[in-house]
């Protein structure tokens, strides 16, 4: 059995701050369930061009490019978030609700998944991880505004939650 890909493959995707992210697998095909890591990425290229040159200079070898949503995938997971979202697999989560408009199904997060703390953390504790997701997900790191307001939401109700008893 080989250890590596027939194909390997590289996935790029452009951040908010108009650069260049990629993510490339050469051992092992990308999967989605678990999230395969990739075999390396990096940011920050200022084209796509020079992003494939780079994934493929640290593979040693021809990448095919593939879809964004492995590299977006890849961001999220780096920033301590999930790394699907319903708009990955547009089919498997939205419900035909009528012939002009469809509706998501999706489970909310809990909040002490979105801080990434246990149900029985302190005050402290749950001030400590919103202070090192934020600084990640702020969108003026590049995080996304959606997840940053779910962030804010979830430190409001934790807090809400530990006060009242």
């Amino acid at each position: 059995m080989s250890t590596t890909l027939s194909v390997a493959v590289v996935s790029i995707t452009g951040t908010k701050r108009r650069r260049f992210l990629w993510a490339a697998w050469w051992t092992g095909a990308p999967a989605r369930h678990p999230f395969k890591k990739p075999d390396a990425s990096n940011g920050g290229a200022a084209t796509v061009e020079e992003a494939q040159r780079e994934a493929e200079k640290i593979a040693g070898r021809t990448l095919t490019v593939i879809e964004p949503k492995w590299a977006r995938a890849w961001n999220r997971t780096l920033r301590g978030m999930p790394p699907w979202t319903p708009r990955d697999f547009p089919d498997e989560t939205r419900v035909r609700a009528s012939r002009s408009s469809t509706v998501t199904v999706a489970q909310p997060a809990s909040v002490w998944t979105v801080l990434g703390v246990g149900s029985k953390a302190s005050i402290a504790d749950i001030k400590a991880a919103f202070r090192k997701r934020a600084l990640v997900m702020h969108p003026d790191h590049g995080g996304d505004p959606a997840a940053f307001r779910a962030l804010v939401r979830a430190y409001r109700e934790a807090v809400r939650r530990r006060e009242k008893g």
